[in-house]
């Protein structure tokens, strides 16, 4: 095996050195989690592997999908029957592999007058569902009439509700998930940079790629790597590279964009999690997590910028007035909502179809310099997508090279933090730490939540808390800085923004940690990083900024209100 690779952010400089003094198997641009997939996939395979994010790590599609590890029931009402099945065994391979980030969550389908599902194309939808997802007995679908369905979920409007269907999809931390891949690639050798953009693509005498020049977002400098193959897997940014490539054909992205709003769980206190039913035809998740509740997602086509897609209002209204006319008690305003995100689904283009008709299949498109690129596809199916990615390179590497590699093994390699025996060792596992430390100020709640984001990597955060913080008094403050500390370390936090956004998710879920801690993070990381003023000034303007627009469109409406 090769050395391994830690995602350390203090000892990065020293990475960038030693990517320019070797020749790479393969280059992968895009750090989402199609990238850390194919990455994983790549290494465990025996190449040398180096990927570079222009950003942080899943900071674009990969941080702002519904959270779901989903085995696609709307692809079914499309035919889409591969997909499916498909999605489906990816589904359950990822609980097997990652249990403390990939958890059953139950999942209730309203069947109402007039709705897009009668009671039974319901029935047989979820039963065909469960059949070619090969969903656990303890997990299959049941089915329910109406009086049980408003038993299961009292908000619902009830004289639309004439029964409904309970099923299990799976949820999960997108970014965390991504950021998991890449330290589990990591300790099969591969290396994975952050905040290094590929900006340029080198070329060799025979109109071939062999390398790329890269732009390190930290140091302002830039270097060179150089790499016998080279794969595209830019999400919304493929046809970017595609375009410096000269390689954009009539295969090209279809950009559209899904929002989410967040507000308190007091406020949308649901049972369960619930998908229905939106007079347009389209259907909603509505998802409980931690203290907060969740609901989205739109589709609508995108055209603006990638980097930065933003709520508009008439996203907002949508979501809010789908939410209460089926949920009518609640009366949700925007003045309820305390943060939310935009996505964007990097689709293959089909001619004539409106974004929610586009496939999520995948698809990967060749180029005559040797370029190699993976676009659309579903956050659920990526290790599939990353292995077809990779067989791709392989099948190139042996016909020019005739090396033998092996064919893929990531459906046996669990990521990192989960290698539990089976799924249902978590509780086990979260009672006995409970119990290790006990005498401590570290309460069960802390002690689970750690445990969700973390796995059995929770013990060397908690080692951290206990043993380098041990001088601070407030136990949240210390279990917060043993979180930014080994993220540092194992999971290349350079920024604020890595830290609160996609390494805890407290900017969507609890954005007071934000307020109550930024200064403390700031300054701990301003010591580490030997940050000047100015740089400690950009990073503190920067995660303020995120902070503000999570909520931006707030003050849009009102302006409008007032107009």
């Amino acid at each position: 095996m090769s050395k391994r690779k830690k995602l350390n952010a203090l000892k990065r400089t020293k990475c960038i050195a030693e990517l320019q003094e070797q020749e790479f198997d393969l280059i992968i641009i895009g750090g989402g989690i199609t990238g850390a997939g194919i990455a994983l996939d790549a290494a465990s395979r025996g190449l040398n592997t180096v990927l570079f994010e222009k950003q942080d790590f899943g900071a674009g599609t990969s941080s702002r999908s519904t959270k779901l590890i989903h085995g696609g029931l709307r692809y079914l009402k499309q035919l889409e029957i591969g997909l499916v099945r498909e999605v489906g065994t990816e589904r359950a391979l990822l609980h097997d592999n990652a249990p403390h980030l990939v958890h059953p969550k139950r999942m209730l389908l309203p069947i109402i007058e007039n709705g897009s599902l009668g009671k039974r194309s319901t029935s047989l939808g979820l039963l065909v569902y469960d059949w070619l997802t090969g969903v656990e007995r303890d997990e299959r679908r049941s089915m329910h009439a109406k009086e049980k369905t408003l038993d299961m979920e009292p908000l619902l409007r009830e004289e639309v509700v004439i029964g409904g269907g309970l099923y299990y999809e799976y949820q999960t931390d997108d970014a965390r998930l991504t950021v998991e891949v890449l330290k589990t690639a990591g300790t099969f050798g591969a290396t994975a940079l952050s905040y290094a953009e590929v900006n340029e693509l080198i070329y060799g005498e025979s109109g071939k790629l062999i390398g790329v020049k890269v732009q390190d977002h930290i140091s302002q400098e830039t270097f060179n790597v150089f790499a016998k193959k080279i794969v595209n897997a830019c999400g919304p940014w493929v046809d970017t590279i595609r375009r410096k490539d000269s390689s954009i054909n009539e295969k090209r992205l279809h950009l559209t964009k899904g929002i989410h709003l967040v507000v308190p769980y007091e406020r949308f206190p649901i049972q369960q999690a619930v998908y229905f039913d939106v007079e347009d035809g389209r259907m909603i998740f509505a998802i409980p997590r931690g203290d907060t509740t969740y609901f989205g997602t739109t589709d609508t086509n995108y055209t603006d910028e990638l980097e930065r897609p933003q709520v508009e209002p008439k996203d907002v209204t949508y979501l809010i007035n789908a939410v209460n006319f089926m949920f009518p008690s609640l009366q949700i305003t925007t003045e309820d909502i305390i943060s939310s995100w935009a996505g964007l689904r990097p689709l293959i283009h089909e001619e004539g179809k409106s974004p929610s008709e586009l496939s999520r299949k995948d698809e990967i498109f060749y180029s005559s310099s040797g370029l190699i690129s993976i676009a659309g596809g579903k956050l659920t199916g990526f290790r599939k997508m990353a292995e077809r990615t990779v067989d791709a390179v392989v099948k190139r590497l042996f016909r020019e090279e005739g090396r033998k590699i092996q064919q893929s093994v990531t459906d046996i390699i669990p990521l990192s933090g989960g290698n539990f025996t089976t799924p249902d060792d978590l509780p086990d596992y979260i009672d006995d730490l409970v119990e290790i430390h006990q005498n401590t100020d570290l309460d069960r709640k802390m002690i689970h939540d750690l445990v969700y984001k973390y796995g059995k990597n929770t013990e060397k955060v908690i080692r951290i808390a206990l043993e380098e913080q041990a001088h601070i008094t407030d136990p949240s403050a210390r279990l917060l800085l043993a979180e930014l500390y080994y993220g540092i370390r194992r999971e290349m936090i350079l920024t604020p923004c890595d830290f609160f956004i996609r390494r805890t998710g407290a900017l969507y879920f609890e954005p007071s940690k934000i307020q109550q801690f930024q200064n403390l993070v700031i300054q701990e990381m301003t010591r580490i990083f030997d940050w000047t003023p100015q740089q400690k000034k950009a990073y503190l303007a920067e995660l303020q900024t995120e902070v503000k627009a999570v909520l931006a469109f707030q003050k849009e409406m009102l302006v409008t209100v007032k107009e």
